[in-house]
């Protein structure tokens, strides 16, 4: 009897140890990993669970599959040779968010550098700066490692410039400005009188049209991905070269925090596309996170963001995808019907979810 009371101490501090470890999610529960990616971006998906059903950490993994479809040129709208802007140019946007420690690598209209995703990690992992802009983003990338000065263009990308300039500059980002139906230089139409400024619906409709012309699948898109590692532990990424015919030095909502894509280890994950921006005067994203931490469920969480922004912009184009740490996942949308991919354990292949407006 003595003996096994002396046994006793060491067996509750054994059973105290399994507690405070599985506790801490230090476990797979056989739920992860999982990767979840905006749109049928199949084999950016495919790459980043490779990397992750092989051990890799998040972060690694949505790095990975965001790369891949950088060199994709997934819908010719994320890495190099789409999106012109009006002076013809490519330029990048990218973001990696790591959910355990919060931390933020980001580049934006990055000229010359075909590896968005990589330079944001970099930014990340070497710097105490969370965004990097530019040129100078340029700079550090190469000074880093990063291959380039490279021509960011494509044959298609500069006729689909081309075509644009020939169409005087038709459809642009530009409002208040004169010539107002051709290619700049742009100048503002003076100081708006009282008329001027009240707008007429016809004017107003026109408006909307244009911009709505502006965006859409093909023209203005992102990769967001989030990825659960084998323990739990989850990343976002994003990459995008922006929209078509930006007005050169225009910074979308990929590389921005909370807009594009964000991450709580503690709660889940998002990623958005669409009308960046519209989308990041909302942080469509940090919004999502912040309701599934209040015990929204993902489907909610995802259509009370959307649901926001359409009550102020209700002509916006955009999508959120949202999942929760017990891997329950959903997407909301507005303008357009949107898909998401979706990679876990107990399926064979890449699925597709579809989710209506």
């Amino acid at each position: 009897m003595a003996t096994k009371n002396l046994f006793l101490p060491y067996y509750l501090l054994l059973l105290t140890f399994f507690h405070l470890v599985l506790g801490h999610g230090a476990v797979n529960s056989g739920q992860y990993p999982l990767v979840v990616s905006t749109w049928p971006f199949l084999d950016a998906v495919r790459a980043a669970w490779r990397a992750v059903d092989s051990g890799l950490s998040a972060v690694d993994s949505v790095v990975e599959g965001c790369s891949e479809c950088e060199e994709l040129r997934c819908d010719g709208t994320v890495g190099p040779g789409g999106s012109p802007d009006e002076n013809g140019e490519t330029t990048i946007d990218a973001l990696v968010m790591d959910g355990v420690t919060m931390e933020v690598g980001a580049v934006a209209a990055m000229r010359y550098v075909k590896d968005g995703i990589r330079a944001a990690r970099l930014v990340m992992e070497h710097t105490k700066h969370t965004l990097l802009v530019g040129e100078q983003a340029s700079a550090f990338a190469i000074s880093m490692g990063l291959p380039g000065p490279t021509n960011l263009s494509s044959s298609e990308s500069t006729a689909k410039w081309s075509k644009w300039k020939e169409n005087s500059c038709q459809p642009n980002f530009w409002k208040n400005v004169v010539p107002d139906n051709g290619c700049g230089p742009y100048h503002p139409r003076g100081s708006l009188g009282l008329t001027e400024r009240t707008c007429s619906k016809a004017k107003l409709m026109e408006t909307i049209e244009s911009r709505s012309s502006l965006v859409g699948l093909h023209n203005h898109d992102t990769i967001a991905m989030a990825v659960f590692d084998k323990m739990g532990h989850i990343a976002v990424g994003t990459s995008t070269n922006g929209a078509t015919y930006k007005i050169p030095g225009r910074v979308g909502d990929g590389p921005i925090t909370g807009s594009s894509a964000y991450a709580d280890d503690e709660i889940g994950a998002c990623g958005a596309t669409g009308d960046g921006d519209i989308m990041m005067r909302f942080l469509p994203c940090y919004q999502v996170v912040e309701s599934m931490r209040l015990g929204m469920e993902p489907k909610l969480a995802a259509k009370d963001a959307i649901s926001r922004i359409a009550r102020k912009f209700p002509d916006f184009v955009g999508a959120v995808f949202a999942i929760n740490k017990n891997g329950v996942h959903a997407g909301a949308c507005h303008g357009w019907t949107f898909q998401y991919s979706v990679r876990s354990p107990e399926m064979d292949d890449v699925e597709v979810f579809t989710v209506l407006p």
